[in-house]
């Protein structure tokens, strides 16, 4: 696929999630997340002017490289959950398949419905032949998920900045 044809996220239905473009309306929850105590396993917690940064750098991915963020929304009520993205910035030694759900939404199943259309989407319309998921090694739920996905652990693989995270293989194929 060209990436000249994704300068936007296109729109990606699941059973009860719409992926879609982010908006400006939903960097305040984005925010919120990333100050709060739990964004210790993604680089946080940090100020509103980081988390902006954090935000439009990602946000910007789909016009840069073709691939980026997705909003994650309930279809039934349209609430936004959270965000999945397909991510490389420039410090991120390979593609990553990412995830991060608000607080009040985990553990129903919604990261892992997300992640999965994002897997497919790289897998299928990008022709990625290989991706990866950086966890910190505390981070337990993301270290399931990834493993519920298919993805195995890779010891070998470079991490951004040689950060303590243990690196998740993707590579195509169904999940577990």
């Amino acid at each position: 696929m060209n990436t000249e044809t994704l300068e936007r996220a296109p729109e990606l239905k699941t059973e009860r999630l719409l992926l879609r473009q982010c908006r400006l309306e939903d960097f305040e929850p984005f925010a919120d997340m990333y100050a709060s105590p739990y964004a210790r396993y993604i680089g946080g917690p940090c100020s509103r002017d980081r988390a902006w940064r954090i935000f439009a750098a990602d946000t910007g991915q789909w016009a840069l490289l073709g691939f980026g963020p997705w909003m994650i929304e309930l279809r039934d009520t349209g609430e936004t959950m959270g965000l999945v993205a397909l991510n490389k910035p420039l410090h991120f030694p390979e593609r990553e398949i990412g995830w991060m759900v608000w607080q009040q939404h985990q553990g129903q199943g919604y990261a892992f419905e997300a992640a999965m259309k994002a897997r497919e989407f790289a897998f299928c319309t990008l022709r990625w032949s290989t991706a990866v998921s950086y966890i910190h090694p505390e981070n337990q739920r993301s270290i399931a998920l990834a493993e519920r996905l298919g993805a195995v652990l890779d010891p070998g693989a470079k991490t951004p900045n040689d950060d303590p995270d243990l690196v998740f293989r993707h590579v195509p194929g169904p999940a577990r």
